[in-house]
């Protein structure tokens, strides 16, 4: 079994293999840098008071299935109101997913070894940790009555491997949650 995280003054630690880190890290740029290349499309330019203010020119949500899930609508029934929302919300949320897959590969050494995290780093690594499931359970096609998806899948189905990551991920998070309680 994978190490789980544990509690220590003031947060939270774990050891991770090499293979382990590699994994974590290659996800985690991967959701940060999707987040961040959409980005392109935001704000105006420079000098321009809806970038200076932080406004996205975004008003819809993005085709990407990824990205629309990891930047949801505020107002599912109504699109004016959501489209507003967007607009002053979008940069600021993409800025915290961005800044919180930083911070995980930031403290996540390469070759792996120990973590310890703070409490507001235990924070950060939970958020980053939930995009990258967000952002796996989209492409797998994941659904929350698929709890039992491991064991429906073969050992040839391609996504099996994805689905394991996927459900060790959620272990992680859930032993850093109960580290922090």
């Amino acid at each position: 079994m994978a190490e789980s995280f544990h509690p220590i003054p003031g947060g939270a630690a774990c050891f991770f293999e090499a293979a382990q880190a590699g994994v974590i890290r290659s996800l985690v740029s991967q959701v940060a840098e999707l987040v961040r290349s959409d980005a392109d499309s935001g704000p105006g330019t420079e000098g321009d008071l809806e970038s200076e203010l932080g406004l996205s020119g975004n008003a819809e949500p993005p085709d990407d299935p990824v990205l629309a899930r990891l930047l949801p609508n505020g107002y599912r029934d109504d699109p004016e109101a959501s489209a507003e929302f967007r607009r002053y919300t979008e940069e600021s949320l993409r800025s915290g997913k961005v800044a919180s897959a930083e911070a995980v590969l930031a403290s996540l050494p390469p070759d792996g070894g120990e973590v310890r995290l703070s409490e507001p780093d235990c924070q950060l690594w939970l958020r980053a940790l939930n995009d990258v499931r967000l952002a796996l359970s989209i492409r797998l096609g994941i659904t929350d009555e698929d709890d039992d998806l491991m064991d429906d899948l073969s050992v040839s189905d391609p996504r099996s491997a994805y689905v394991w990551v996927y459900q060790w991920l959620a272990y992680l998070q859930d032993s850093l949650l109960e580290a922090l309680t």
